[in-house]
């Protein structure tokens, strides 16, 4: 599997040798051997065969040139400056050259924005599907989580110009943002919250006149990411529109005009966040800047809303993807620091009780791998046809955003705590995940928000939990590697979990909505971890996902008495497979889920 597992022979020659070091300097794709296993069960052979090369040098700079700009950006945070020397109103964002650099990986010589939408990116003769692109990002996220919103918002906002925008519209724009030209490219950013809240865009007050001929926008906006944006995706309400959802349109707003002029917006501060500092979030007031309406504006009522709806499911699997990277990110460096740090006498991963506690982070983190690659597979194969693909990827992006943003923090928690008080220094990567970890609770909607979204829509209205739990049994009941009595218990899972989701819908439960979601997401990723153990394991490869998939079962859907001392014989065998870097064959698997 992975060095990361296995003890560092400790000679220390002096006092700083104590001193455990992290994962700087390794290639982030070598190291993960079940990201290169599962991408065999994911991704055609082809597209494997063609991509591997590439997610190695993404690795490898991901390990070391990406690390170092990425905590050298953190330290030196964007700058506002509002005028230039003559006092002319020509804001602009002064970045630390490190994150310039960043921005030239991702876009320049990777083209992640781009590879979605134009063929021949990295010499892959079609566009490359959904799971190709967001490998890529799971790498590039191990280091570096700020900028993968700029590159999202790129990548989703030339995706709804693309759909809806007039022909003008795109010739000015689409270009330029499928560019890797970094003196041509037009980055993309979404600029949606204001004063009035975030998740309830019906307040939204960004008003929108048809002057001269154009559509002006007149208001603000108070939560602004990507301030430094090219083209900017806005909700706002056209003159004389309703109140509420239907009043609103959709536009796209350029920094600059077509004569090159600065477009009348201003940036008038940078927020100072918790994290992501490396990208700008700001505050913005418009002036009459001219944008172009996606769509028709005037009808009643408007599409904006449904419109932008059309990018929700990509950004909630992008976040589910920054989740999953970090939480790769944090578990990498707690089992660095646990093979080479000795206490009272042995090397600390000897010890039960942290043994369990890095089960603790490893079992979340591989749920989002195996959860962010099925996603993206049924997001391709609803793009091509597949109503009930479709169906599973409007409530699979939910539960992955909702699930991923949680368990992250706890994950960046638990490795900060196992590096000790240098995880709370500034020195050392813990304390940055920690700090980032907490804004997946907040962008594209709140924990509250995704889950309702799972039972009041997903389910209640869109009945997407019945394909879920049809596609999950088929999985179970074609796999025929799967040991035949665990088999069943899962089938038995999924009934009720998709039943429960069903109830709370149906009773409307919102107060059970958090309790729905969450079983819905454990046994879809105990479901997947089954079939991918299996299959791997028959194919004569390591076989270890099945006991994962058991440790949610226990962990995750059991019922557990915290008053008891529960049998561990499972657990420690389990953990003793999963934290040795020799693979688990099928039969040995097999062996230990009847423990």
């Amino acid at each position: 599997m992975t060095f990361l597992h296995k003890k560092q022979e400790f000679k220390p020659q002096e006092l700083s040798d104590y001193i455990a070091p992290d994962c700087h300097g390794l290639n982030f794709f070598e190291v993960d051997g079940n990201l290169r296993d599962l991408l065999h069960v994911y991704m055609p052979d082809d597209l494997r065969q063609h991509m591997e090369p590439h997610y190695n040098r993404l690795g490898e700079i991901s390990g070391n040139q990406l690390d170092d700009w990425s905590r050298e950006a953190d330290k030196h945070v964007p700058v506002l400056h509002a005028r230039d020397a003559r006092g002319r109103n020509e804001d602009w964002i002064e970045f630390h050259p490190s994150y310039r650099k960043m921005e030239d990986v991702a876009f320049k010589e990777f083209g992640f924005h781009r590879m979605s939408h134009c063929k021949g990116v990295l010499g892959w003769q079609e566009k490359v599907p959904p799971i190709g692109k967001y490998v890529f990002q799971y790498i590039f996220g191990q280091s570096e989580f700020g900028q993968l919103c700029p590159i999202s918002a790129t990548d989703t906002s030339a995706m709804l110009i693309e759909r809806y925008a007039d022909d003008a519209t795109k010739e000015k724009l689409l270009d330029r943002m499928y560019s890797q030209d970094m003196d041509k490219i037009l980055k993309g950013t979404q600029f949606m919250t204001e004063k009035t809240g975030g998740s309830d865009v019906s307040q939204i007050s960004l008003q929108a006149r048809h002057e001269d001929g154009e559509w002006k926008l007149y208001g603000e906006k108070w939560f602004c990411s990507a301030a430094d944006g090219d083209v900017a995706l806005l909700l706002a309400r056209p003159e004389g529109a309703p109140e509420g959802n239907s009043g609103l349109a959709l536009f796209a707003m350029p920094r600059r005009r077509e004569d090159g002029s600065r477009n009348p917006y201003r940036i008038v501060r940078l927020k100072d966040k918790l994290g992501t500092k490396s990208m700008a979030s700001g505050e913005i007031i418009f002036e009459g800047a001219t944008a172009y309406p996606l769509g028709e504006v005037g009808a009643h009522p408007n599409q904006g809303l449904k419109m932008m709806m059309d990018q929700v499911n990509f950004s909630r699997l992008s976040h589910g993807v920054r989740g999953a990277a970090m939480m790769r990110r944090c578990l990498n460096e707690a089992l660095t620091v646990a093979n080479y740090r000795k206490a009272f006498g042995e090397t600390i991963i000897d010890k039960p009780l942290l043994r369990r506690q890095l089960m603790k982070l490893m079992v979340p983190t591989e749920q989002a791998l195996s959860m962010f690659m099925y996603v993206a597979v049924n997001l391709e194969q609803g793009e091509k046809g597949d109503e009930a693909a479709a169906r599973r990827t409007r409530i699979l992006t939910p539960l992955l955003k909702y699930r991923t943003a949680r368990d992250n923090i706890r994950v960046a928690t638990g490795a900060m705590e196992v590096r000790g008080g240098n995880g709370y220094i500034e020195d050392w990567v813990n304390a940055r995940l920690v700090r980032d970890a907490h804004l997946g609770v907040l962008w594209e909607g709140t924990s509250n928000i995704n889950s309702l979204d799972v039972t009041t829509r997903a389910v209640a209205r869109v009945g997407a939990h019945e394909d879920l739990g049809e596609d999950l049994t088929r999985q179970i009941d074609s796999n025929t590697a799967m040991p035949g009595q665990f088999a069943g218990q899962l089938k038995g899972l999924v009934d009720q979990s998709v039943k429960f989701a069903e109830e709370v819908a149906r009773k409307g439960k919102e107060t059970h909505a958090r309790k729905a979601a969450s079983a819905l997401y454990h046994v879809t990723t105990a479901t997947l971890m089954a079939n991918e153990g299996a299959e791997l394991g028959a194919a004569g490869k390591d076989a270890r996902r099945l006991l994962l998939s058991r440790m949610v079962i226990d962990h995750k859907l059991g019922a557990a008495n915290p008053l008891s001392i529960e049998a561990d014989a499972f657990d420690t065998a389990a953990t003793d497979a999963l934290l040795n870097d020799a693979p688990v064959s099928l039969e040995e698997a097999s062996r230990i889920l009847t423990l």
